[in-house]
């Protein structure tokens, strides 16, 4: 076996006990969105707008929210995640909702063998390239997804966010921005519930800017905007603050915390 298949099997494993915590989690709200919530952020509905019958393909949707969210507005979904326990939940959710949304349990990077179809969009967010040791196959599978004239939107952590080690109390700035050798960490609890006894061992990537536009433009697309922003939808890092709409963000905003990317195929 591989070191990248040694990576992902963890990382897998790891993803499969995550379902099991977050889907209790105050962060991820079931009982709530079961009731009718979205659990899209203001970033992505003004992104994308209206999806009514629009054929769009989730990449790393862990147990499908937002996926389920995107079929509640009138969206075609198909959901792609690693986690067999992630994959399992989001089908038991979109038949107890009875929606009409397709799950597929692979790896992001083989979701070409898996799915044929093309799409009119393809949405990705919030902590899914770190897993990825190398984003040209990843960007050249999003070209292969999307029909011509299609949209690619992610909205994602920036790549300042990942520099720092978050496992100390106070958060050291330990990784290169452009680092190309693995990052592995192992800790107690996850993002969504830090009380969790659950042992988190993951293994991931830094990928700056610059990496990410070329993967994509390599692949045929065409770049519509990159916008950063100061203030995160969640309140997943240390000592943020909560901001005036209800937003988060550090205490200095010395530097941007996520990025919004829109591009087409051409």
């Amino acid at each position: 076996m591989s070191k990248i298949e040694i990576y992902f099997n963890t990382n897998k494993a790891t993803w499969n006990e995550k379902v099991k915590v977050h889907a209790k989690s105050d962060m991820y709200d079931l009982d709530t969105f079961k009731k009718g919530k979205t659990s899209l952020m203001h970033y992505e509905l003004k992104a994308l707008g209206d999806v009514r019958d629009r054929k769009l393909l989730h990449l790393q949707c862990h147990f499908g929210q937002d996926t389920l969210s995107w079929s509640r507005m009138g969206a075609r979904c198909t959901g792609v995640d690693l986690s067999d326990e992630g994959i399992k939940l989001a089908k038991s959710l979109n038949n107890e909702l009875k929606l009409d949304a397709k799950f597929v349990c692979c790896n992001v990077l083989d979701t070409s063998v898996f799915i044929k179809d093309t799409f009119d969009i393809v949405f990705t967010s919030y902590g899914v390239i770190g897993w990825l040791p190398d984003l040209k196959p990843w960007g050249q599978m999003i070209a292969e997804r999307l029909d011509k004239g299609g949209t690619f939107y992610m909205v994602e952590f920036h790549p300042i966010v990942w520099m720092f080690d978050y496992i100390k109390e106070q958060p050291d700035m330990k990784y290169g921005y452009m680092q190309d050798e693995v990052i592995y960490e192992e800790y107690e609890g996850t993002y969504a519930d830090e009380h969790s006894k659950m042992i988190s061992k993951e293994y991931g990537w830094n990928h700056g800017i610059g990496e990410i536009i070329s993967a994509l433009t390599e692949a045929g697309l065409h770049i519509e905007y990159l916008r950063e922003h100061n203030e995160a939808p969640y309140n997943v890092l240390p000592d943020l603050v909560e901001t005036e709409n209800g937003m988060f963000g550090t205490k200095d905003k010395l530097y941007p915390l996520i990025f919004e990317l829109k591009a087409t195929k051409v």
